[in-house]
């Protein structure tokens, strides 16, 4: 299997906070959803695979280079959208336009246009008077726009309103249909992460939890409400988050067959990539 991005013991520390031996592989031609929680790591690791930030340890390859992110080659394949727009302000669209054209080499001026025309960019404003919704939207007809084979979103997609945000899935699974396309996706959106991504990446405190194909995960995972007496029943080896409350226990299990299985009067829900994180990180608190 070819792989757009591939991380092994990728390591970077800081006073209050470590990214901890991190390691997954971006299959090419798939898209890749990459969640936690606020200050688990995701950005960090982002910025240290793109090199923006120096790691302490690991490797990183992008599209298949050894430290890509500092090869103008690589660099000419990979589109990058923050949550925060970098063109100068005092820019038009057709000013971008013409910038990037000095940018990249295959920078594609009409589908520039077309994006921009198909987003609702204005063509008379500068780019400060832009609403953040529209400078994300400028960001990514940019990064579509230069015949990328890999895009990567730190958190982009937050401030956009549902029907544009469906929207630009939409785009994304309209360019992975290349097989050597990839997205690497990384968001709070959960409900974005479930209907557009292949596979799902978590990361919490800096350490990888797991890297699993998407539609097995939601296969396997589910949520079984019960009495305490019921919880306190369970096999632990099932059980990955637990919520009480005054009337029940819910409870995160990683294997919704084996518990039916073993426990058939149980009721036993499919969860959600939102539960799976939400159970996984109070979970967690909790032991604390």
């Amino acid at each position: 299997m070819e792989y757009a991005i591939k991380v092994e013991g990728l390591t970077k520390y800081y006073k209050d906070f470590t990214l901890d031996n991190v390691s997954f592989a971006v299959p090419k031609g798939s898209i890749v959803g990459f969640i936690g929680e606020n200050g688990a790591g995701k950005s960090t690791t982002i910025k240290a695979i793109l090199n923006l930030i120096q790691k302490d340890a690991g490797m990183v390859e992008l599209l298949g280079q050894k430290d890509g992110a500092g090869s103008r080659e690589v660099k000419e394949q990979i589109s990058v959208i923050f949550d925060e727009c970098y063109f100068p302000e005092g820019l038009m669209t057709e000013d971008v336009n013409r910038m990037m054209k000095y940018t990249y080499r295959n920078w594609e001026p009409e589908t520039f246009r077309s994006y921009c025309e198909k987003f609702g960019l204005p063509g008379k404003k500068p780019v400060k008077e832009f609403s953040r919704g529209m400078k994300v939207k400028l960001s990514i007809a940019a990064a579509l726009s230069h015949k990328a084979k890999l895009i990567i979103l730190d958190d982009a997609c937050g401030s956009l309103d549902p029907v544009v945000r469906s929207e630009i899935l939409d785009i994304f699974m309209d360019f992975i249909q290349e097989e050597d396309h990839t997205v690497f996706l990384s968001s709070h959106i959960t409900s974005d992460i479930e209907k557009i991504c292949d596979y799902i990446l978590l990361i919490h405190k800096g350490k990888v939890l797991f890297f699993e194909n998407k539609d097995a995960l939601l296969y396997d995972y589910g949520i079984v409400r019960c009495t305490k007496e019921q919880y306190q029943g369970l096999e632990p080896a099932l059980i990955v988050g637990v919520r009480e409350n005054r009337f029940e226990v819910e409870v995160l299990v990683n294997n919704r067959q084996v518990l039916k299985e073993q426990y058939p009067d149980y009721v036993v829900d499919q969860a959600t990539v939102e539960d799976i994180l939400l159970y996984i990180v109070k979970n967690d608190i909790k032991k604390m």
